[in-house]
């Protein structure tokens, strides 16, 4: 067991496995980030789709949750967890290619709905072979240990839409997605030849199949539809914002840049502070108040008037976002132990289908009431994910005392 003097960063250092995660979601990151602002604009400019059909492309992302769910089920009957990794690597890899020779308007759809997610697996199964690693070597800062090797992503984030910008307005716009396809390729690099053997509790009894299986999935299906709900603001919000700030507040570039990037910035250095009340208080409570910042995030665009309170808002949304990043995961994978790949693919599903909802939300809000004003639509959503996970956090107190 770890010490408590120790560190989670020490335990990440130590381990070829850990460090070998770390670089990899930090190319992933990189390589996905650069590209996703920009394929709206690759529709509308290189193949020359209407623009409402191009805000359709984000639909695809619906797809997600089957190829997460089915990648993962795979993946829990595999001995080696990293086998998958890399076939889903190269899938996506080949995906960014074909993307970027396309002509017409209907094959990226067709790629994002099919190649690109399958390729989201691969995330989810390497939080699964870090549940195996962490499984074979249980440490007292778990949480921690998973929440440093999440940085690596959100790093890849907040450096990936600077490079992208720059390498499209240099190099082009299909120039940029083969520099994706590079980077989802080179994630497989930093493993070499590495394994990770599936870990098997023999303390958990056999999965089940059938009726039994839906139910046991239960607890997992109802988390993530919780997160789902938490976070459509997202999306509403990369989308309309920056149209907010420019049009309405007037606001010169670079503060809209300063707006816009201070949200990841803040969520990677409040990602270990979140990790750490988790091992103090319990994840889904930490869950809760993460809920809670973004209630507060959300009703603070809705009645911003100046820079003040967007700036506000990011600050308070970092938070939420720090709590899904840090925590997110691991509860998914303690509330099926019996599958923890399909529990990672299950839950890291919730982000594509909440920025689908969130643009089909953002789409009829701002039609419907304006700006700034939409943002109450997500508000009230998060108010509901809030009180749900009030619930599940007291479900679980009562069942912890009933076990004690």
């Amino acid at each position: 067991m770890l010490d408590r003097s120790e560190s989670a960063l020490s335990v990440v250092l130590r381990s070829r496995f850990y460090r070998s995660a770390f670089l990899s979601l930090l190319i992933a990151g990189i390589g996905m980030s650069a590209a996703t602002p920009q394929l709206t604009l690759f529709l509308v400019r290189e193949l020359g789709t209407p623009l409402p059909v191009a805000g359709l492309y984000y639909v695809t992302n619906l797809a997600a949750p089957v190829a997460g769910f089915l990648v993962g089920r795979l993946s829990d009957r595999t001995h080696d967890r990293l086998l998958l990794f890399r076939l889903c690597a190269l899938i996506g890899a080949a995906g960014w290619l074909a993307m970027a020779a396309a002509n017409s308007v209907w094959l990226p759809f067709v790629i994002s709905a099919v190649a690109l997610s399958i390729s989201g697996g691969s995330m989810a199964l390497l939080f699964a072979a870090c549940r195996d690693e962490l499984s074979r070597h249980p440490t007292k800062a778990d949480n921690r240990v998973v929440a440093t090797i999440r940085m690596a992503f959100t790093a890849g984030w907040i450096l990936g839409p600077v490079l992208g910008s720059w390498f499209g307005g240099v190099f082009g716009l299909r120039a940029l997605l083969v520099a994706t396809a590079t980077c989802v390729f080179a994630q497989m690099i930093p493993f070499g030849r590495q394994k990770v053997e599936r870990y098997q509790d023999l303390v958990l009894p056999e999965r089940p199949t059938g009726r039994r299986q839906i139910d046991q999935m239960m607890p997992l299906l109802v988390f993530t539809a919780v997160c789902v709900l938490a976070m459509t603001g997202d999306t509403i919000k990369f989308g309309y914002l920056p149209i907010y700030m420019a049009d309405q507040l007037h606001l010169s570039d670079s503060m809209r840049g300063a707006v816009i990037g201070i949200q990841p910035l803040l969520e990677l250095l409040l990602l270990p502070v979140v990790a750490r009340l988790a091992d103090r208080f319990g994840a889904l409570p930490v869950m809760t108040g993460g809920a809670a910042l973004g209630l507060a995030g959300n009703l603070a665009y809705a009645t911003s008037g100046s820079v003040g309170m967007l700036f506000l808002g990011q600050a308070l949304t970092a938070g939420l976002w720090a709590c899904v990043g840090a925590l997110g995961v691991s509860i998914a994978q303690r509330l099926y132990p019996e599958g923890v790949a399909t529990a990672s693919g299950v839950f890291l599903s919730a982000i594509p289908v909440s920025s689908a909802i969130g643009g089909a939300i953002g789409g009829l809000g701002v039609a419907a009431i304006g700006l700034p004003h939409v943002f109450f639509v997500p508000a009230a959503l998060t108010a509901f994910a809030t009180a749900a996970f009030v619930a599940l956090s007291t479900r679980e107190v009562r069942g912890q005392g009933r076990v004690a």
